[in-house]
């Protein structure tokens, strides 16, 4: 009997974010899918176990060190095999999300695959991890920066056709003008295409030239800003809910395990010491 989570079933359509993306979180212990197309484009995840899938006549293996792309209207099926067990994420992007993501590269067209599987262990974790914050929907920021990052790299590395995504300019002025547009408005919701279009940027140009001048991404610079006002707050204001609030994050929980993993305590441990 299969398992499925239908909370995880849930499509997430994006007004905030992005039209057309839907995510499907899958848990199964049996399960079979007859052959069948999408009319979008299908980026598919194993955590755990795996199963065997047949696209173009070929018949492959999902594992966790493999990345399952199909193309919108491609044909394909899957079945448990081998494994006991098969938990997955997968993510659909229709035509309208694809334009949306194309405009975030700067890019006319997206690319079409001759494959549709690939071992690239970095590029897996990342669209894991976007997954993972789009379905926990703390950090709009983030999850735009984790989307359009790692379906740059995906198109870049393995896609045939499409657009050529020009990397970003070298140029600190540039990101001078972000940073500063970051440190005046630390505390408001913060878009990261509204950043990249203040410089004449696209948001993966915009990602690119954060890593290559500063070694950080947007977001990672953005939450330093926001860490190192909430310092300041705190020496003065114990109420951690209210400094979370107020420097830009989502809640408590997300400022605690921010300044904890960058500073080694919580906000309260750090605002005790101060008062001491």
């Amino acid at each position: 009997m299969a398992r499925i989570d239908p909370r995880n079933s849930t499509q997430y359509w994006w007004d905030r974010h992005l039209t057309g993306l839907s995510l499907l979180c899958a848990d199964f212990t049996t399960h079979e899918y007859p052959p069948h197309t999408h009319e979008a484009l299908v980026v598919a995840v194993t955590e755990q176990g795996g199963s065997i899938v047949r696209s173009r006549g070929q018949i492959e293996q999902a594992t966790p060190s493999t990345l399952f792309v199909f193309n919108p209207a491609e044909p394909h099926a899957g079945w448990m095999g081998w494994s006991e067990h098969w938990k997955y994420r997968s993510m659909y992007l229709t035509r309208e999300a694809l334009d949306e993501v194309a405009h975030g590269l700067g890019i006319e067209s997206v690319p079409y695959f001759t494959r549709n599987t690939f071992g690239d262990p970095d590029l897996i974790e990342a669209f894991r991890a976007m997954h993972v914050a789009i379905e926990e929907g703390r950090d709009v920021f983030r999850e735009r920066e984790l989307l359009i990052g790692s379906f740059g790299r995906l198109f870049r590395r393995h896609g045939s056709g499409g657009g050529r995504i020009t990397p970003a300019p070298r140029d600190r002025v540039l990101l001078a003008r972000v940073t500063e547009h970051m440190r005046a408005d630390y505390a408001s919701d913060l878009r990261l295409e509204d950043l990249a279009t203040s410089v004449g940027l696209t948001t993966f140009q915009l990602i690119g030239l954060f890593k290559r001048t500063v070694g950080l991404t947007p977001h990672a610079y953005l939450t330093q800003i926001r860490l190192g006002i909430a310092c300041r707050q705190l020496r003065h204001s114990p109420i951690i809910a209210e400094v979370a609030t107020a420097v830009g994050f989502y809640d408590q929980s997300a400022l605690n395990k921010h300044f904890k993993r960058c500073y080694g305590i919580t906000p309260l441990q750090f605002a005790r010491a101060a008062a001491a």
